[in-house]
């Protein structure tokens, strides 16, 4: 009995500015647009370093809620793991 994986709902592909995202986009988009702001920050050299520091850990916070958007979306969408089991082998004993 073959099991299909789950379908997932499909991730915006468009490249908002934080400003369109946040007058047009979702939450998620928001904080897309907002992490690469940030992430162009902390890579930019002319960023002074006195700053690095609340910008790196505003990168890893922002990270942090994409993340649990994405797992809740795989959850309300059934994103089950595939725990089909595979052929015993006696000779691996």
């Amino acid at each position: 009995m073959d099991i299909e994986p789950p379908k997932r709902k499909r991730r915006s592909k468009r490249k908002l500015s934080v400003t369109q995202a946040a007058s047009d986009g979702s939450t998620r988009e928001l904080l897309v647009a907002m992490r690469d702001r940030v992430a162009r920050a902390v890579e930019n050299p002319d960023t002074p370093a006195r700053d690095l520091a609340a910008l790196t850990k505003r990168l890893m916070d922002i990270a942090r809620e994409i993340k649990a958007i994405d797992t809740q979306d795989n959850a309300e969408a059934g994103g089950r793991i595939d725990t089909r089991d595979e052929e015993f082998d006696p000779s691996t004993i």
